[in-house]
């Protein structure tokens, strides 16, 4: 029972701590603006590629 008197002491000692220190606050969320990316563009090639093993062609 001793114990359980020290590990309750220690964590309201633990909690007086932890709540002595202000949470911090913001007045304002400053969110950087994104860099805006271009599409790739929409003429693109494709290969096709045959398989030995299982005769698979993408056409």
């Amino acid at each position: 029972m001793r114990d359980a008197d020290d590990l309750t002491c220690l964590l309201d000692a633990w909690r007086e701590d932890i709540e002595s220190v202000p949470f911090p606050t913001f007045a304002e969320l400053l969110i950087p603006a994104q860099k805006q990316r271009i599409a790739p563009g929409l003429t693109a090639t494709a290969s096709v590629q045959v398989t030995k093993t299982t005769g698979w062609c993408d056409r």
